[in-house]
């Protein structure tokens, strides 16, 4: 018996560094133009120039073409933020920048949203 819970204490102590750390909502990945933050899908993550103080400015129609990266459920740790959204919900933010993707992105390594008007969207860098 003595074994079962020795070996029971050293797994939940060895899984604890696990359990403490929340894992990133995005990962990183190569482009075109170099490493960008990506979603669980592989889909390159924007930026909005009109982002100011931590809060989107892409509601609407804009978050149709621009879909916000869902922070349902998540926790915030170091760069990653969540903001909340005009219509209730959350959005994760990198070092304070809400992140998004965009639809004419069709496949993961498209970076299609760069540039896009006028140079206010930003591939999402690390």
């Amino acid at each position: 018996m003595s074994h079962v819970l020795a070996a029971a204490a050293v797994t939940l102590l060895s899984a604890a560094p696990l359990m403490a750390a929340p894992a990133a909502p995005a990962s990183t990945a190569q482009t075109a133009k170099g490493p960008a933050l990506v979603d669980a899908k592989g889909m390159t993550l924007y930026t909005f120039d009109k982002d100011i103080g931590g809060k989107s400015a892409c509601n609407g129609p804009c978050a149709g073409n621009w879909p916000p990266l869902s922070a349902a459920g998540g926790a915030a740790s170091g760069d990653w933020t969540t903001v909340t959204r005009d219509d209730g919900s959350t959005q994760w933010a990198y070092k304070g920048k809400p992140l998004y993707t965009w639809t004419k992105d069709t496949k993961p390594g498209d970076i299609t949203g760069d540039g896009f008007l006028n140079g206010a969207w930003h591939i999402a860098t690390p």
